[in-house]
């Protein structure tokens, strides 16, 4: 009986199934979470490059030859 458990023990201690899972999960979790940080530098960006454009736009005269 000492021998299957210890059998078992050292069969499970050698399996790396689970450990390819986890790694995938953290890698994934990792890319979303750059991605999302990308996102609000970039958003954060583009709204202020947008705002300075609508207020040179909105200074700006306009003729009209009626």
């Amino acid at each position: 009986m000492k021998h299957h458990i210890g059998r078992s023990i050292d069969r499970f201690r050698k399996d790396e199934d689970g450990a390819i899972t986890v790694d995938w999960v953290v890698l994934t979790a990792s890319i979303i979470g750059l991605g999302l940080a990308l996102m609000l530098l970039v958003a954060n960006g583009a709204t202020d490059k947008s705002d300075g454009l609508g207020a040179h736009l909105s200074s700006q005269t306009i003729m009209s030859f009626n």
